[in-house]
């Protein structure tokens, strides 16, 4: 499913990026990578979806977090 349709507070692990090598190298400069486990902190459609990745938070666009697909 779609990073998008997660709810806030789930923790989830990404098995793939349905995009282009430019942002699948983009999103794996930011620790976003197939395995990877991801907590939802914010998921709201006005303003940003802001993930924990490793310690970290990241700030993705909805257009962005559409195309990362998790489990």
């Amino acid at each position: 499913m779609p990073l998008t349709m997660v709810q806030i507070g789930k923790r989830v692990r990404l098995v793939g990026i349905d995009a282009g090598r430019r942002l699948r190298a983009r999103l794996a400069d930011m620790g976003l990578i197939p395995g990877v486990e991801i907590d939802i902190i914010s998921n709201s459609s006005r303003g940003p979806f802001i993930v924990a990745v490793k310690g970290s938070r990241v700030v993705l666009g909805h257009g962005m977090a559409m195309k990362i697909l998790v489990e």
